[in-house]
């Protein structure tokens, strides 16, 4: 997945990178659906720990920790391109729920986005801090998305980069006014 993305995942070749028979792949996981989240599980670990050393570091203040979040979440993405596309290109066979495991993992994320903002509004109850966390990274994952497109939309790495945290900033800024 991580050389030829979502679409190239082959069970076979799979089966044959680790010198098993292609049946016994299924002895590891049920299904591809769970074969695709299990990735996406290792996927999300290592994501998870990008954001947390770019929570760690730098400045302390909460606007300064969610822009260096949103380039993390940036750098990410543009060094993983198949592997962060495979996360939310992965569609479920009709009828089947997404397991609460891994919909737990995906959104423990959010709390790299949560804590800078419950200090950032503290009067805010838990679920707009939620709406506001998740409307934030709506708006940088779009940008991620569009940016590292390999068609017209594409912007360069640095500018996207720039772009992103201009955003953040701008948005907070917004946010903290309409507090008042």
């Amino acid at each position: 997945m991580a050389e030829r993305g979502l679409a190239g995942l082959r069970t076979r070749d799979l089966a044959q990178e680790i010198g098993c028979a292609n049946g016994a792949v299924y002895n590891l996981v049920a299904d591809v659906d769970e074969l695709i989240l299990r990735v996406g599980s290792r996927t999300l670990a290592r994501l998870d720990a990008a954001l947390s050393a770019a929570e760690d570091t730098g400045e302390p203040s909460p606007e300064a920790t969610l822009v260096r979040i949103a380039i993390a979440y940036c750098d990410f993405a543009a060094e993983n391109l198949e592997l962060w596309r495979a996360l939310f290109e992965h569609r479920m066979e009709p009828g089947k729920e997404v397991p609460d495991w891994a919909i737990s993992e995906q959104m423990e994320l959010f709390g790299h986005i949560y804590r800078p903002l419950a200090a950032l509004f503290p009067k805010r109850n838990p679920q707009q801090l939620g709406i506001t966390a998740r409307s934030l990274f709506s708006a940088v994952h779009g940008m991620v998305a569009l940016g590292l497109e390999q068609k017209l939309v594409a912007v360069p790495l640095p500018a996207l980069r720039n772009e992103i945290a201009g955003l953040v900033r701008a948005m907070l800024v917004g946010m903290i006014a309409r507090e008042r």
